[in-house]
């Protein structure tokens, strides 16, 4: 009776780019099957997977069964490199094997596990092995610092960004508008799953044409190369196998280009560091108007709770109704000035926001035109029968749902930029909006309002008698807002 034998290949993807084809360890193993009288019943293709560890690959373990239940008595493979590269499991291998009377025949180092010599030869060989995988790792570890330290890029390109030549970076001309807008969308709204609602709803995804989550959000935003400072080497392969960051004294920096300001980067990470020191979430805005801004002479937060419509101090309960808080700080508004270079800041900030959501809407427009060509390409597919009906809609729900969301996009788009360019039309009119904020006030409806209180306020302190209400001194306006910050630390009597 013929011994029944399995074929075992392990190709790696890189020793199949150099040309050494599972077919070819297929064919060597059916030769040496024949010459020595074998019967090949089966065959376990592993091409492809690492031999840090085997034993829990499926095939693996199908030919472990075949053993166990006598289905096959041997096992020939290439090198003992191809079947495993883990001494421990090598050795765990050839134990089962020994127990269940199954041979392991290695072709390029001869040797047999059913003898003694063929035992010790299989011992020394595996150790070889692991030696030559770790000697590997650690040529490449030396190789990844090399590049590290002299900047090159490795891995994926942030996002934002494209590669340029074999080792560099530059901005991506759609993606680094987005990016940008990150910034301006988390300092207004302080929410990392509002900036992520409001980039998937214009229609934006990921490098990997996914939806935008909060934890994008954060590690986007955290993120030093957009202000033109790349890391690298900073991260590597925790315990649990997962990612986690280097000592920072490990870490290397490079310039690269940058997307926002420096300015506006410190602001949000400012906002960022100040929640995760908290560890407080960012208060809902739409809610109560000072929240955030009201303190008590004695030190503590004054918050409206909900059994009493009165800001209340934490420590010593003194309380102030909401309206006459509202009616205090509107008459400090009637202090609202502007100087003429403030108002030149003001226009040139306008035009640049002009300018920036201009090209916002050259990107969404440029990305229609390409999901209109993707959609209309996969119409032709299906209809020349090479995308069946079934999967149709697999391929096709995605690009449209994006195709509609950037659409809706458009006119949202159209109408800032006329709001702009109106605000921007002259300065006389900036100056007389600014000066018209305390008549205005009552038609602003709450959002309004609360952008007004972060803009301009630092603090408002409330007394046994009197409210102090401390203002910003003036500076150039935040975008998308229509008015400067006041001069102004004013005291009210109660």
């Amino acid at each position: 009776m013929k011994k029944r034998v399995g074929i075992w290949i392990r190709v790696s993807t890189e020793d199949q780019k150099r040309g050494d084809s599972p077919e070819h360890h297929l064919d060597q193993a059916k030769t040496y099957a024949k010459l020595h009288s074998y019967d090949v019943v089966e065959t376990y293709d592993l091409t492809g997977v690492s031999g840090k560890t085997v034993k829990d690959h499926p095939e693996c373990q199908r030919m472990l069964m075949d053993i166990h239940r006598g289905h096959i008595s041997g096992l020939i493979f290439s090198k003992i490199a191809r079947f495993a590269r883990n001494t421990i499991e090598l050795l765990e291998f050839a134990n089962f094997f020994k127990e269940h009377r199954a041979d392991l025949i290695s072709l390029k180092e001869s040797f047999d596990t059913s003898t003694p010599a063929g035992r010790l030869f299989f011992r020394i060989i595996s150790s070889m092995a692991e030696w030559e995988r770790e000697e590997i790792v650690d040529r490449i570890n030396s190789s990844v610092e090399t590049r590290a330290k002299m900047g090159k890029v490795m891995g994926g390109i942030p996002y934002g960004y494209q590669r340029k030549g074999k080792d560099g970076i530059e901005l991506h001309p759609e993606e680094s508008v987005v990016r940008k807008k990150m910034y301006e969308l988390y300092v207004q709204h302080q929410r990392y799953g509002t900036v992520a609602r409001i980039l998937n709803e214009e229609g934006h995804r990921t490098k990997r044409g996914k939806k935008f989550s909060d934890v994008a959000i954060k590690r986007l935003l955290k993120d030093p190369i957009t202000k033109g400072v790349r890391r690298t080497r900073f991260t590597k392969v925790g315990k649990n196998g997962q990612p986690e960051l280097r000592d920072s004294s490990e870490w290397f920096f490079h310039k690269a280009p940058a997307i926002v300001s420096e300015e506006l980067w410190q602001e949000a990470n400012d906002i960022i560091n100040k929640y995760e020191s908290t560890k407080t979430q960012p208060m809902n805005k739409k809610l109560k108007l000072f929240t955030g801004f009201l303190y008590c002479k004695c030190g503590g937060k004054m918050y409206v709770p909900s059994s009493n419509p009165k800001y209340t101090c934490k420590k010593c309960k003194r309380k102030i109704p909401m309206d006459d808080i509202e009616d205090i700080f509107k008459s400090q508004l009637k202090q609202f000035l502007l100087s003429k270079e403030d108002v030149e800041a003001y226009y040139q900030s306008s035009q640049t926001g002009i300018q920036d959501k201009k090209r916002e809407r050259e990107i969404v427009v440029e990305k229609i035109d390409k999901l209109k060509a993707k959609i209309s390409k996969l119409f032709e597919l299906h209809e020349q029968g090479q995308i069946e009906t079934e999967r149709f809609k697999e391929f096709y729900n995605e690009p449209n749902e994006q195709l509609k969301q950037l659409e809706r996009t458009i006119p949202a788009l159209e109408s800032e930029i006329k709001i702009l360019k109106e605000h921007a039309k002259s300065s006389d009119f900036i100056l007389s909006e600014a000066k018209s904020l305390y008549d205005n006030w009552d038609n602003l409806n709450n959002e309004e309002k609360r952008n007004v209180v972060e803009t301009i306020t630092k603090d408002i302190i409330v007394g046994n008698q009197e409210i102090s209400i401390n203002l910003y001194s003036l500076s150039p306006p935040k975008k998308n807002t229509s008015f400067s910050k006041l001069i102004a630390n004013g005291q009210h009597g109660l």
